[in-house]
């Protein structure tokens, strides 16, 4: 097993929302999507474009304050938002196992804060600013799962 990984710029929240299209269209049930960045970095613009391009034309805003949001597609899209919670234990009390291990896609801003309750399984995705528009953006995954996806993409860099 190797590490995969893209490296990837986005000039405008369009482009962002074109990667997250490009996720969503690929994305099988049980995927999970480890989203981490500062305030501000894109990833629900990002979970935007997953969610449309699982074929749903719902508008997704940020769970920060309820937490999870689940959205019907072709895959049900579970997005959470471990932003506001402080330990391990507070996340493992939503029952985010259940979500985890369910048939949904998990698309999961601050991801950072739950890592060690995440297996292996899981496309993490880095946004970082590189000025008021753009982005870098690092989607890394131990997991053959991704791979293709991986490669799929590294065509885009």
């Amino acid at each position: 097993m190797g590490i995969f990984t893209c490296e990837l710029n986005t000039n405008c929240f369009e482009q962002t929302q074109t990667l997250g299209r490009f996720l969503g269209s690929n994305a099988n049930s049980g995927d999970v999507f480890l989203l981490s960045g500062e305030l501000g970095a894109g990833k629900t613009c990002l979970t935007q474009g997953i969610l449309w391009g699982l074929g749903s034309d719902e508008y997704v805003r940020s769970p920060t304050f309820v937490l999870i949001s689940k959205y019907t597609a072709r895959i049900d899209l579970y997005h959470m938002d471990l932003y506001r919670l402080d330990t391990v234990e507070h996340i493992e009390d939503l029952g985010i196992d259940e979500y985890l291990e369910g048939d949904g896609i998990c698309v999961i801003e601050w991801a950072e804060k739950g890592s060690p309750l995440f297996s292996e399984e899981h496309l993490k995705i880095q946004m970082n600013f590189e000025d008021e528009t753009s982005r870098n953006i690092t989607l890394t995954s131990e997991s053959k799962r991704y791979k293709g996806m991986i490669s799929q993409l590294q065509s885009w860099a």
